[in-house]
């Protein structure tokens, strides 16, 4: 047994060997062809963004007023193109280019915040977009925002210096990356991607070994927080009360609901048929945005609905096992927050549009229309597609049988 003195003075040599693996692995250089390619991250992928271009053109047609080609259909086609070509140029980037790009990109998403709570589009009395020259579609800040955050995050959170803890200026560093967006976000108001961003990065915390304890006071400044800017905004607070009972103001804070409700219903097990759903000729608001699942309920059923929960069920499984195949710190949280990125948002919309939450201004990942989230989701699905690649087992690599 090796005694306890011992034992101690080879830890800052172990610690020093860790580092230098860390170092490593995000300098390991990309993986040639498709060898290291997730099939369960391709195939889910795939289903989603397919699905979302068929849903994409049955929901915009009825906006397109004569047009045999639905403009809103186009403008997705276009977002879907620019994603695609991001989700190329990201899984080509190293890991340590995504390193130094952390910080740069997140100055990059604040100022954008910034100029968007100045000169930003109003719509609806919240100003959120920014018009930008030779962009097809109105570009949302928030969605490049809330991936540079987490990547932010990770970088700063990634060194541990041999501790299975962060340290207490770890977590003030990521509290400081984390506020401003989340600040800005509630000027805008967007409620829904502040408290959205938040929670990605507590989530990311936690993976990253805070203590749980750590977390009390800020959930208690952040419950404060969340009910006093209920109580500022009657609008807000009138989407929440509604929430527990949509019927009894079905034709005022409830309305959007109610309709989601009936869109589930006439649906049935297997739906009335691609492009034959009627809540979308201006019953339902929103529903090639924010409530696009209940008119794949209604129109592919209960059957359409279990596709799109399985998919992104499968890219959750298929993150999470890139993320544990990761070789260094920095990339498994990489990989857990672009995992994050694309899977949580879609649980909460899919919990607003059957009732289960709130109702909130999130979009569901690759279905809704929304050429910003649909760019960024394309990125992020490249990044998470580079580090599998990375991090697949090479088969020249292993020892000879027999070898240790």
């Amino acid at each position: 047994m090796t005694p306890p003195a011992r034992q101690t003075a080879r830890t800052p040599e172990r610690n020093t060997r860790r580092r230098r693996a860390d170092a490593q692995a995000l300098q390991h250089p990309a993986e040639s062809g498709i060898h290291g390619l997730d099939g369960g991250l391709v195939v889910s992928a795939g289903v989603l963004i397919t699905l979302g271009v068929v849903m994409s053109y049955s929901t915009t047609a009825p906006l397109a007023l004569g047009d045999r080609i639905p403009p809103l259909f186009l403008n997705h086609l276009a977002a879907l193109s620019l994603g695609l070509c991001a989700a190329f140029v990201a899984a080509l980037l190293p890991i340590v280019a995504w390193h130094r790009l952390a910080l740069p990109l997140w100055l990059i998403g604040v100022v954008l915040l910034i100029i968007t709570a100045l000169l930003g589009v109003e719509v609806n009395g919240a100003r959120r977009w920014v018009d930008l020259p030779g962009l097809p579609f109105r570009f949302q800040p928030v969605e490049l925002a809330k991936c540079a955050t987490l990547l932010a995050v990770a970088t700063v959170v990634a060194p541990r210096d041999g501790h299975s803890e962060l340290s207490r200026g770890q977590i003030w560093l990521a509290g400081g990356l984390t506020l401003p967006p989340v600040a800005l976000l509630l000027l805008q108001p967007d409620l829904g991607n502040a408290v959205l961003l938040a929670l990605l990065v507590v989530l990311m915390l936690i993976v990253a070994g805070i203590r749980l304890r750590a977390l009390v006071l800020p959930a208690v400044l952040a419950a404060i927080g969340i009910a006093s800017y209920l109580a500022r905004n009657p609008y807000a607070m009138r989407r929440v009360t509604s929430f527990w009972d949509p019927w009894k103001d079905a034709q005022g804070a409830g309305f959007q609901l109610v309709q989601s409700f009936v869109a589930f219903s006439q649906g049935g097990l297997s739906g009335e048929g691609l492009g034959n759903g009627r809540q979308k000729l201006f019953y339902l608001p929103e529903a090639h945005t924010d409530f696009v699942l209940s008119l794949v309920a209604e129109e592919l059923g209960l059957i359409g609905v279990l596709v799109v929960l399985c998919a992104f069920t499968a890219l959750l499984v298929a993150g999470t096992r890139i993320a544990r195949r990761a070789r260094a710190r920095f990339t498994l949280l990489l990989a857990f927050a672009a995992t994050t990125l694309l899977t949580v948002p879609a649980m909460v919309n899919a919990g607003v549009v059957m009732g289960l939450l709130p109702t909130k201004g999130l979009t569901l990942p690759f279905l809704s229309y929304g050429g910003s989230s649909l760019v960024m989701c394309c990125a992020v699905l490249g990044l998470l597609l580079g580090i599998a690649r990375r991090s697949a087992p090479d088969a020249s690599a292993r020892p000879a049988p027999g070898r240790a």
